[in-house]
């Protein structure tokens, strides 16, 4: 078990078949960021969305309705995060810094999102790193969450 004192991290990659350019797209366009962002089954919502370094947005991902307990950091059914374009190098690295709003401490504190893009013969494999990860949320089911949503990212793309 993990010291919870400690940051936590985890990183998860999957190479998808498309190019870096066009990955990278798919980062920068509202739309497309919440029809492949949400893990699993989740919907998402865009409130505000500004893709440049500095820039803010506002996004909640929400479970459908008779899925069982509510589950939400936000609220029963949804979770709504804020954050900022750390860092937007073209075709290789997105960063973000990312919070939960909640109003329960475990979900408190700022975590950063690095997707780094890499050549993978002809498409591109996409590793995902999350740190200082809310202490209210297990590694393995933020591994499960980022397996899926590259999953969505690679469905997306190769449609």
């Amino acid at each position: 078990m993990p010291n919870m004192t400690d940051p936590q991290t985890t990183v998860v990659s999957r190479v998808v078949k498309a190019s870096r350019e066009a990955v990278y797209r798919a980062f920068l366009d509202q739309d497309a960021l919440v029809a492949w962002l949400p893990p699993g089954t989740m919907q998402g919502v865009v409130h505000a969305f500004d893709a440049r370094e500095g820039g803010t947005f506002r996004i909640s991902l929400v479970y459908p309705e008779g899925e069982g307990s509510p589950r939400g950091k936000s609220s029963a059914r949804t979770d709504t995060v804020g954050g900022r374009f750390v860092e937007l190098v073209p075709n290789e690295r997105i960063v973000w810094a990312t919070q939960f709003e909640s109003t329960d401490p475990s979900f408190a504190g700022e975590m950063i999102v690095s997707w780094m893009l890499r050549p993978a013969g002809s498409g591109t494999e996409v590793i995902v790193r999350c740190e200082n990860i809310p202490r209210g949320i297990r590694p393995e089911d933020n591994e499960a969450g980022s397996r899926s949503t590259l999953e969505k990212l690679a469905a997306f793309l190769e449609r």
